[in-house]
């Protein structure tokens, strides 16, 4: 299992992570969702040691990943740029995948390159999502056990995206991999993640399992002939999250039947429950619009 322990980082004397903590069990999906700027890409960076942490460790299997070297051979990270690729040919990046990760399968590698129709010219001559893809391929060819992808669908068509995200859940059921997914595609994540981590100003906001989502939370459309009664406005497990006319949208979180209850007797014209999704939840915990990470 990779733990992340009270982990936090100062870059420029501005703290950008502050005592995060979380863990990735192995056969799983966590999300890693959060406002612009809220040190997604910088969690990473630091997990995998391209940056120094200020505090805290990264552990795998109960060892400390920056003070042992060799388990970064069970850990690869895929960032959002492509950049550092485009003046390379596949073959050539294949061979420095292979000097760097013992590991790396180059025969899997060109199985999913015919999989996916992808051509093995100049990165150069690639589009982004080309790109984009060739840098997952490259992450699961290595074979580790811990798989971290900072934006992969970036680039991609939404037919290709459904290939790739159906791709990774084969990938963690077949292999037991442990896989991290930064990314601002909500719709995307809560397809595929069993869990999902929030981050708010640098810090961990919620941890939550998204089979349990849907019995932690409750999302009802209610109307009333007047005005939102404050007595329900004022419980603090109860959120507004859109209001038309006097229709509202809102969310309840916990003790959901003795809050409906509190909302009949308020004689509603309009009372009906409504599928939860994740952009709710972010919406609720974080605040803003679910497709701004």
């Amino acid at each position: 299992m990779l733990q992340v322990k009270n982990l936090s980082k100062k870059i420029d004397d501005r703290s950008i992570l502050e005592d995060v903590t979380f863990s990735i069990p192995p056969g799983s999906v966590t999300g890693l969702v959060g406002r612009n700027g809220v040190g997604k890409s910088t969690l990473m960076e630091t997990m995998i040691g391209i940056l120094d942490q200020d505090a805290g460790e990264v552990t795998y299997n109960d060892m400390n990943i920056h003070n042992n070297p060799a388990i970064k051979q069970k850990i690869v990270f895929s960032p959002d740029s492509t950049s550092m690729l485009k003046n390379y040919t596949v073959k050539e990046i294949v061979n420095i995948y292979k000097m760097i990760y013992t590991t790396f399968d180059e025969a899997y590698f060109y199985t999913l390159v015919e999989r996916f129709s992808l051509p093995t010219g100049k990165m150069a001559n690639y589009s982004k999502g080309m790109k984009a893809l060739i840098q997952i391929l490259l992450a699961f060819s290595t074979r580790a056990e811990v798989v971290l992808l900072d934006e992969p669908t970036n680039g991609l068509d939404p037919f290709i995206k459904k290939r790739v995200l159906q791709f990774i859940i084969e990938e963690v059921s077949a292999r037991n991999v442990s896989v991290l997914i930064s990314t601002h595609h909500l719709d995307e994540i809560e397809k595929i993640a069993d869990t999902v981590v929030m981050l708010k100003k640098g810090k961990v906001d919620s941890i939550t399992s998204l089979g349990d989502m849907k019995n932690d939370y409750m999302k009802i459309q209610v109307a009333f002939e007047k005005s939102f009664p404050q007595k329900l406005e004022a419980l603090s497990n109860v959120s507004i999250l859109e209001t038309t006319g006097r229709v509202h949208i809102v969310l309840i979180r916990g003790n959901a039947e003795e809050t409906l209850y509190k909302f009949t007797k308020e004689t509603p014209l309009l009372l009906d429950e409504l599928p939860m999704t994740l952009e709710d939840l972010f919406e609720y915990n974080l605040g803003g619009n679910g497709h701004v990470s």
